[in-house]
């Protein structure tokens, strides 16, 4: 439905939803990259929400907004609005001195809300609101020096089978920038310290069997042409880009959730789904019944002791 405003109205469930100014380009074309709209950003979390929903729910989300597209200035917004209707879920959490009202996406209608509000990246965290301090899910992020997205298939390669070797479920996904994300379900009983501390042992011992290649060194000129392995996400507050979110780049990539098969697919690199084919990868299903298996760290905290002598 569209008024005589220029703005459309679109139903998600019991409710409807405005979107201001739809023909509003946040996304310019140039080179090969297309040209998309708030009113297509719109439409692509409509048609995605059915798969992205499930990754959302229940937790606090940092938004990255551009409300003048990509050429305008951007922000991050942590605390929500008062002017944010009152059917947006909100959760309090602790922050230095004092504490912060993040929105938590629920539903469809808030995503369309949201991108209403030219939220481009949702960024989650690895936590959900009733267990803040306790996250349920473990992410490296695989950041190369450039784009070579070679090292990035190589880097990955080798910590799916490190995580086979201590026996945890592995997921994979494109960041929809330069690198990929693999994410490790959880089973929500680990503080934010255990689980960081794992992970940076994790990358520790990847690091040190490949030092020519790998690197968990933090600052950029400590990093040379190596891949980073970054465990910095895995802290109290910190997050990581939600799958099937848009990144805010030419074309309109996504981060996008893909099989280990796919690995070995030429045509893939971080890039490879945008908001206008995303939602087609989304339907096969590429992490089915994985992140159900949320494990516990013990066992594979001995395997990775022993391997490490």
């Amino acid at each position: 439905m569209s008024g005589g405003d220029g703005t459309r109205r679109v139903r998600a469930g019991r409710r409807t939803v405005e979107v201001h100014r739809p023909d509003k380009v946040l996304f310019p074309g140039g080179g090969d990259a297309k040209e998309y709209t708030k009113g297509d950003l719109v439409d692509y979390h409509r048609a995605v929400a059915p798969f992205m929903l499930p990754h959302l729910r229940g937790r606090p989300l940092m938004l990255e907004r551009h409300p003048d597209g990509l050429d305008g200035p951007r922000f991050m917004q942590k605390n929500t609005p008062e002017s944010y209707p009152e059917w947006i879920t909100r959760v309090e959490v602790a922050k230095e001195g004092g504490t912060v009202r993040h929105v938590v996406c629920d539903d469809t209608a808030t995503l369309l809300y949201l991108a209403d509000q030219a939220s481009i990246t949702l960024h989650r965290w690895l936590s959900r609101a009733d267990s803040v301090d306790h996250p349920d899910r473990l992410v490296f992020d695989l950041d190369p020096s450039g784009d070579d997205f070679d090292a990035v298939r190589e880097a990955a390669r080798l910590l799916g089978e490190l995580l086979d070797e201590l026996e945890l479920p592995s997921a994979l996904m494109t960041t929809g920038s330069r690198g990929l994300h693999v994410i490790v379900p959880l089973n929500g009983r680990h503080d934010f310290d255990e689980v960081r501390s794992f992970a940076r042992d994790v990358a520790d011992t990847l690091a040190d069997a490949h030092p020519d290649r790998l690197t968990t060194a933090a600052r950029k000129k400590d990093r040379g042409e190596r891949l980073y392995l970054d465990i910095q996400r895995n802290a109290y507050a910190q997050t990581a880009v939600a799958p099937f979110t848009v990144r805010p780049r030419p074309g309109a990539p996504v981060a996008t959730p893909v099989t280990w098969d796919q690995l070995d697919d030429p045509e893939l690199h971080a890039r490879r789904w945008t908001i206008a084919d995303a939602v087609e990868q989304a339907r096969t299903n590429p992490w089915s019944g994985l992140l159900n298996r949320g494990r516990a760290l013990g066992p594979a905290r001995r395997r990775l002791n022993a391997l490490r002598g």
